[in-house]
This record gives C-alpha cells, structure tokens and sequence, in this order.
C-alpha cells in the first residue's frame, strides 16, 4: 500500500517549512493585539537604530536677540547645547510552551488565546515604562542651563473632584505654553477611574462650554481639556504606584515612586524611544520535550528627552 500524498497547509508552494504559513499567521495576531493595546509608544519621539547599544538626541538652547549699533561688529551669541542617550535595554520577552498532547486534547485554540495575551503583556511593559517615564520628565531639571525643568501640580482632591482635576489639567496647559512647547500632541493620561471621574463633569460634555461631540455620557468618553487629549490608560494603575524598585534588565531608569500621581501631561517630544529590534515572533517545536514554544519579542529602550514638555498632576 501506498503512502499518502499529504497537502501540507503550512508550507509555500508544498516545499520548505511546514509550518511557515502558520507563523505568519501567528505572528500577526500578536502584532495586531500589541497595537491594538499599546497606547504611549505613540506618544512618544521614536528613533529606530539598525545596529548599536543607545542612540543619541542632540538638544539645543535658545538663541537671543539684540539690537545692532552702527558700526560695531557682529560677533554672533554662544548657543547652548548637550546631549540625551537612550540606551536598549535587554531583550523583552514574552512566551508560552504548549505540550503537544495538551493541545492534541484540548477543544478550542489555545495558541490564538496565548498569542494574544504575549501581545497584550509585551504592550502592557512598554506602556508602564513609558508611564513612569513621563513621571520623571515632569520631576527632572532642565537639560539645558537656565532653560525650564518640569512641572509638577499639587491637588490633593485631583482623584475624587472632577472640577478640581480640570483647574490642574489647565494649569498643566498653561505651564507648557509658558515654556513654549507646541499645542498639538499633547497628551493626559490617567487611569480608568480618573477618566470615568471626568466623564460625569458637565462642563466637559456641555457644548455650551466646549465642542458638540467633546464626549458622549452615554458611551462614557471625553476627548479633551484644555485642548489636551484625554487618554484613558488600564497601565497607569500600576505605573501609578510605588514602583522605585530597581527593574533587572533594564538599561535605563523607570523605577520612580508614583503613588501620589493622579494624572501626567506631556507633549510627544517629552519622552524617546529607540528601538534595535522590532516586534518578532519565533516557534519552534522540541521534539525532546514534545511540544512547540512561542516567543515575541523586542529590543528597544526609553529615555527623557525634554523635561519641559512634561507635567505631572499629584495629591501630596
């Protein structure tokens, strides 16, 4: 008897991997679940590096103006400048192994749930870093000698008084007019119940007091204050913590105490990301072990760029 002709399913043109089509499969519903989730990678100044441990970002001072007196000479202003480096930290792993007599019994698909939560956990870890970063930015000095460090506002009803968290949000505003950073991309991140908290203010949602469709009531969204986008952030409630606890693998520093944080506001240039490697997937199945481990992963970093482009509202 002969043996069958298998079509394999997975192969390109019945020749190579078998399993080839079914990676790319995969792999993009990791991708799709991390972009789905991930919400500061956005909002920050992204620099992708094809090679090397940290990227620099140049930063440059103010120039000055002056009158001319006839006949004297123009020598020219001194100009300040330094530096930020953003280092890559270790690779960012998630993964899962899944036995092969586990899944030959299992009755539904257990690779699409655990794809999905590997996208879901890698999006969670960028954004919590990206959270406490932007907590430092607002906390950090200025770059530059005599320029504008951060703002940090003190409202101890921000997390229960809706009004009183948008007289902050405002003050937030005002301090980064002052120090001149651009109206667009700015952004106020908060947790579910900060953002819940000014969705039942009236003035937000009042078309008396701003745009007709600021928000709706009944979908439980606001859209901006102050001419700040509102974004609502599940990660926040962890950034927003005691995290000063040195984090292992890391090559830069996230690890900042934020517990008295209700809300931070920064515009895209505050914080920097350098990636080294973009999102990647990998399986392979270990015929040793009898089963098939998944791997995304990703190589990037985070760093403060400009401290002036960042504000923080806290309670304490």
């Amino acid at each position: 008897m002969a043996n069958a002709t298998v079509s394999r399913l997975g192969q390109v043109n019945s020749s190579g991997d078998a399993n080839a089509l079914f990676l790319k499969v995969w792999s993009g519903e990791v991708l799709a679940t991390f972009q789905r989730e991930n919400k500061m990678l956005g909002m920050s100044s992204v620099r992708t590096i094809s090679s090397g441990k940290s990227a620099q970002f140049p930063v440059v001072g103010t120039n000055s103006t002056s009158y001319h007196t006839p006949g004297n000479e123009i020598t020219g202003t001194a100009v300040k400048h330094a530096e930020k480096i953003i280092n890559i930290d270790d690779l960012l792993i998630s993964n899962a192994f899944i036995a092969n007599i586990d899944e030959a019994k299992n009755h539904y698909d257990v690779r699409s749930i655990y794809t999905s939560e590997m996208g879901r956990a890698l999006a969670n870890k960028v954004d919590q870093h990206l959270l406490q970063l932007s907590v430092l930015a607002a906390q950090a000095s200025a770059t530059i000698t005599g320029g504008d460090g951060g703002t940090q506002i003190t409202d101890a009803d921000a997390k229960t008084n809706a009004a009183s968290l948008i007289s902050s949000i405002f003050e937030c505003a005002q301090a980064l007019d002052e120090h001149d950073i651009p109206s667009e991309e700015r952004f106020c991140v908060v947790p579910p119940a900060t953002y819940y908290l000014l969705v039942q203010n009236d003035k937000i949602l009042n078309r008396d007091f701003g745009a007709e469709r600021n928000g709706v009531y009944a979908e439980g969204t606001v859209i901006k204050v102050a001419g700040i986008n509102i974004v609502k952030a599940n990660t926040a409630v962890t950034a927003f913590t005691d995290q000063s606890s040195s984090i292992s693998g890391t090559n830069n520093t996230y690890n900042v105490d934020a517990q008295n944080v209700a809300a931070v506001v920064f515009h895209k240039s505050a914080i920097g990301t350098v990636k080294l490697m973009d999102l990647a997937m990998e399986s392979e199945y270990d015929i040793r072990r009898q089963g098939t481990l998944m791997v995304g992963k990703m190589a990037l970093g985070h760093g403060i760029l400009r401290p002036e482009s960042a504000a923080l509202i806290k309670t304490a």
